[in-house]
């Protein structure tokens, strides 16, 4: 556990020149530090573009929809992010149904998790609904064009839109945005994102109805080639592990 952190350091200290070898110098890791490293990371400047779009839609037996969808988009030369909000109203073909009669209990504790928390509870019949997440990351010379936005800015006060599926509210929450969705006696649905992660919730008490919560995040990385001998001391150092057996 402990020998190939090292031996990676040590890699990248024999490629930099001398006079930074005393900045970069390599440092062990013990086993619980090691325990607690996630994920990837990419050296500041990298980002040049970051986009999210989030989306909550609910549609009734009768096919009302309500729904919204907010975005934002942030590159180099975004002064202050801002979300935009755009409702989803559409209207079905006949009266609202009865409201639910079933029963859910339980789930007070999940919108006290931390990183992604996706939920489903359904108590009524023929229901549908899903919670999606989409993670784009590629490279790139350039930052894309921003396109003109549309919607809605988010501010301080709610966005919101009622039909006869119920109503929804898009609000500022915890640093981050949420988006709710009161279904009129059919249930309920969320969809938050915060410095905490995402969470994504259903739950359906009525019958005959389609839940959607998407959340789509994506990362342009401006392109990073490393240099030919960046590379030959890389390959270097790999065929050194490899005559140690490893």
């Amino acid at each position: 556990m402990k020998v190939i952190p090292l031996l990676a350091a040590t890699c990248i200290v024999a490629c930099l020149p001398v006079q930074a070898e005393s900045v970069f110098k390599p440092i062990e890791l013990k086993d619980q530090e090691l325990a607690q490293l996630r994920g990837k990371y990419v050296m500041p400047g990298r980002v040049i573009s970051f986009g999210i779009v989030m989306s909550s839609t609910w549609k009734n037996a009768v096919g009302d929809n309500i729904g919204a969808r907010v975005s934002m988009q942030i590159q180099e030369s975004t002064i202050k992010p801002q979300f935009y909000v755009t409702t989803i109203d559409e209207k079905g073909t006949g009266a609202a149904p009865a409201a639910g009669t079933g029963t859910v209990t339980g789930g007070a504790g999940l919108n006290q998790t931390q990183g992604v928390t996706q939920s489903v509870r359904a108590a009524g019949d023929y229901n549908t609904a899903s919670n999606n997440v989409s993670i784009d990351v590629k490279e790139a010379n350039q930052a894309p064009p921003v396109s003109a936005p549309q919607g809605t800015p988010l501010d301080t006060n709610p966005v919101t839109a009622s039909n006869g599926a119920g109503t929804v509210s898009v609000s500022p929450s915890n640093g981050g945005v949420q988006l709710a969705i009161n279904a009129n006696g059919q249930g309920a649905a969320m969809q938050q994102l915060a410095a905490g992660g995402l969470l994504q919730a259903a739950q359906m008490v009525g019958g005959n109805n389609a839940v959607n919560n998407l959340a789509q995040l994506s990362v342009v990385l401006k392109n990073n080639l490393p240099s030919s001998g960046a590379l030959d001391c890389n390959l270097d150092q790999l065929k050194g592990l490899r005559t140690m057996g490893m």
